[in-house]
């Protein structure tokens, strides 16, 4: 006599279990499975935030750049870290798929570890001597050990760029959509997510950094290496509970849509005859009102293309949901040139600020980075319980507000910490004259580094808001084969605002250096940071207008698809 399945034990649609065979909801998945991926990504953050929070300092110091190029490449190597996950997302989607992907990255991501520990080991340059040196260029360690260092630099650079896109999208894979229970428990998981890892990086900043302060790099490098390693091993003991996706017999996105931009370039002045029913009604949908160009592809091929394969609906639709998302991350930028000032000119500040907490200790400045995981960790808690049901129940809306107005607050509060950010900084040029110490590069202003504390708090709140709105909304919103790829344009965002940071810096640099000091003078007395945060929060009240204005014309891939 045939039994009927447990609800709970029915198997997962496009998922496997580690013997290839068809997932069930009992026995995989869900939170026990998200919990080792969320504890990798825990891992991985701490080790890279321990190398990237404090990485100014040991430029400024060790390697003896002065501070405009310290800052320039940080934000290089940054922006380089967050772009390479393009590269892995399209790997992990279109030939090794996620779980390979981490697992190869997460080894190249331990070499570079490695390397670079090795690197820092081998400068014999005496820190002190740079650090009491005015300009802070006169003691660099030899040119091998520097390419030594970069080199490493950029692997670790390389393993993230394939573990960082593939990490989230394998963790929300955990979840079927298509569950009503399993799909509540997917939404709160990118804030969790956020949660998770933001207690690694706070746990890095307070730990790493004093040892890099207090005691020596080696040790400060080498501890990443070591908790890198601890996370493969843990990402390797879940391997038994994950589900993995499977793909169908369809062709390879990237083909796909690559046929239809090719397809509709060749029907650019051809009239819209010979379309099928289904092509007929598809071109009534509100959808194909954007970009109704891309329509073309759907046109019967001609004689030069006879015989190749014909495009679909779903191949112009899923083109189209890809094109929709380019103003969205274009306008976001400004605001990812905010977020690359926490580990550079954030921290210069705090350098010069009297940072005792008690007699004989003084906090490290980079540690205050931990003051944006802080309201991270206080704030996603109250935005998930409380936030989130209110706003459902004045919206109607499952998640409280739409993915799009989530993204958009938070660029109002990173204008915010800008504004806050350029008067703390007037006021510490204010002291550092009244006291005399303008020409004093490395004299302690007698003035709290807790003046800083406003602008990270409000940092960690626009994040709550922005990053974790960029996350779900570039996963939720690409076709179905490029989820990896979805999350690697959010940190693609972040890259490019790195570069342009950088940028932004250099031509400063050299166009207010002619006319006195520059902006990034060494002697943070005589530069002009406030005038930059100023800047920065004009640039983020303009992208926020132009992101106003795409944002409200925004059409839902999944209310196109229901």
């Amino acid at each position: 006599m045939a039994t009927t399945p447990l609800m709970e034990d029915v198997t997962v649609d496009g998922s496997v279990d580690y013997k290839s065979r068809p997932a069930h909801r009992s026995s995989s998945g869900g939170w026990r499975s998200a919990s080792f991926i969320i504890a990798v990504e825990v891992a991985e953050r701490f080790a890279y935030y321990g190398i990237s929070s404090n990485l100014i300092s040991y430029l400024t110091s060790s390697l003896g750049q002065s501070t405009a190029s310290a800052a320039e490449s940080v934000n290089t190597w940054s922006g380089t870290a967050t772009l390479l996950p393009l590269l892995g997302g399209f790997v992990a989607d279109s030939f090794l798929g996620r779980y390979r992907t981490i697992f190869f990255a997460s080894l190249i991501y331990i070499l570079g570890l490695g390397l670079l520990t090795l690197s820092v080991a081998l400068t014999s340059t005496d820190v002190s001597e740079c650090e009491s040196t005015k300009n802070g260029t006169s003691c660099s360690p030899p040119l091998f050990q520097v390419i030594l260092f970069f080199f490493s630099l950029y692997l670790v650079a390389v393993g993230q760029g394939g573990h960082k896109p593939c990490v989230q999208a394998f963790g929300a894979d955990q979840f079927n959509a298509l569950d009503p229970k399993e799909s509540g428990a997917k939404r709160s998981f990118f804030n969790w997510w956020y949660f998770s890892f933001s207690a690694g990086i706070n746990l890095s900043l307070i730990v790493v950094v004093y040892i890099q302060e207090n005691l020596n790099w080696v040790l400060g490098f080498g501890i990443p290496c070591i908790v890198m390693l601890a996370a493969l091993l843990v990402f390797l003991l879940g391997s038994r509970t994950y589900r993995y996706s499977i793909k169908g017999n369809e062709q390879n996105p990237f083909i796909r849509i690559g046929r239809v931009i090719v397809r509709a370039a060749r029907n650019w002045r051809s009239a819209p005859l010979g379309l099928a029913a289904e092509e007929e009604t598809y071109m009534c949908d509100q959808s194909s009102e954007q970009f109704k160009f891309l329509n073309k592809a759907l046109l019967a091929p001609d004689s030069i293309m006879e015989g190749q394969e014909k495009c679909r609906v779903s191949d112009v639709n899923e083109t189209k949901a890809l094109l929709r998302l380019i103003p969205i991350w274009a306008t976001s930028l400004a605001y990812a040139i905010v977020f690359s000032q926490t580990t550079t000119f954030f921290t210069k500040q705090g350098v010069t600020m009297d940072r005792t907490i008690f007699t004989g200790f003084k906090i490290p400045a980079a540690s205050l980075q931990t003051f944006i995981g802080f309201a991270i960790i206080l704030f996603i808690p109250i935005y998930d319980r409380i936030f989130v049901p209110l706003a459902r129940s004045l919206t109607g809306n499952p998640s409280g507000i739409t993915m799009l107005q989530r993204i958009g607050t938070g660029m109002i509060v990173s204008a915010l910490s800008m504004a806050i950010a350029a008067l703390v900084e007037k006021k510490r040029l204010k002291v550092a004259e009244e006291y005399g110490m303008v020409d004093e590069p490395n004299a302690t202003i007698p003035m709290s580094i807790w003046w800083l504390v406003p602008q990270y708090v409000l940092c960690g709140v626009a994040d709550v808001f922005t990053i974790v709105g960029l996350q779900e909304f570039f996963y939720d919103q690409v076709p179905e084969g490029l989820r990896s790829v979805g999350l690697s344009l959010y940190l693609s965002v972040i890259g490019v605002g790195n570069f342009l940071s950088s940028f932004l810096v250099s031509v400063i640099d050299k166009a207010t250096g002619k006319y006195g000091h520059s902006w990034f003078a060494n002697n943070l007395n005589r530069a002009h940071l406030d005038h930059f945060y100023w800047l920065l929060a004009g640039l983020t009240v303009v992208g926020f207008l132009a992101y106003l204005h795409f944002a409200r014309s925004y059409i839902y891939k999944r209310a196109n698809e229901s």
